[in-house]
């Protein structure tokens, strides 16, 4: 690690840079005892396709956005604090390579680098850096993680009736707790799942009927141990039907991807034979 970087000019203007590119759109990254120690560009497996996004790690968060224009504009910052973070390497195909998943509370996802050497460099430095949180920290690794939306792609018929088929007038949706894409009949009911949002959102028909018998069993429990007058079960209130607002918009990824460059294909973005990535030392 590169601790002896902390309150430095040269972290500093690092730092500075990466603000910069950001602009206003973005958060201050700057804090005393933050060190920048990594950047790079890795392809992020969205809901619609996979598309390229810049990362960047840092000693004790994980940042990264759109490019508009690389090492010079960005848009769309997500910042990730590292003691949320748990790392799951995926195996290879033919068709993906040099994969692995982040996984956290709100969000989980997967993706690549340009080689091998590279994925393994940020696997490696970014679990270096979540080992030092907890331990800075005191807490403990995290054992609850969002499930990974299904690529759109994955699949032409609803994963839940398997009866529907998707078209330009028969819309795909996500279930925001396992991450099938499913139809709109089958994902009708909405549930409060407080590590996503304050709101309810789209589950799909199984989640809500597991979700809601375990929400019922824990009520029953409290009940039993306590006196008082009835009330409406939680996981009712808020829950609706039909269509939402705000947190359930299902093109959350989309608007990720909003201006970005022209990358159209892994293939060639990955062309020049270059490393994609650095680390700081």
């Amino acid at each position: 690690m590169v601790d002896y970087l902390a309150n430095t000019e040269i972290n500093s203007q690092r730092i500075a840079a990466v603000e910069s590119c950001f602009g206003a759109s973005g958060q201050p990254l700057a804090l005393p005892g933050r060190v920048l120690l990594g950047e790079g560009v890795l392809t992020k497996e969205c809901r619609k396709k996979a598309k390229p996004r810049i990362f960047f790690l840092f000693n004790d968060i994980l940042v990264y956005g759109s490019i508009v224009l690389n090492k010079r504009k960005y848009r769309s910052q997500h910042i990730i604090p590292l003691e949320e973070v748990t790392l799951e390497p995926l195996p290879e195909t033919l068709q993906a390579k040099n994969r692995w998943m982040i996984k956290t509370a709100k969000k989980s996802f997967v993706v690549s680098a340009a080689s091998t050497t590279e994925r393994q460099e940020w696997i490696s430095h970014i679990e270096e850096c979540v080992r030092r949180q907890l331990l800075a920290t005191g807490r403990q690794p995290s054992t609850e993680h969002a499930a990974p939306w299904i690529p759109d792609k994955a699949t032409d018929i609803c994963m839940r009736c398997t009866q529907t088929r998707f078209s330009a007038l028969t819309r795909r949706h996500h279930c925001r707790k396992c991450g099938f894409v499913v139809c709109a009949e089958c994902s009708r009911e909405r549930f409060l799942l407080p590590r996503l949002s304050p709101k309810p959102l789209r589950v799909c028909s199984l989640c809500y009927r597991e979700l809601a018998a375990q929400k019922r069993k824990e009520e029953e429990e409290e009940e039993e141990q306590s006196v008082g007058s009835p009330r409406q079960p939680a996981y009712l209130a808020g829950a609706i039907c039909g269509a939402s607002s705000g947190d359930d918009d299902d093109s959350d990824e989309d608007k990720e991807g909003s201006g970005d460059g022209d990358w159209p294909s892994r293939v060639e973005f990955y062309a020049s034979g270059v490393s994609w990535s650095s680390f700081h030392s």
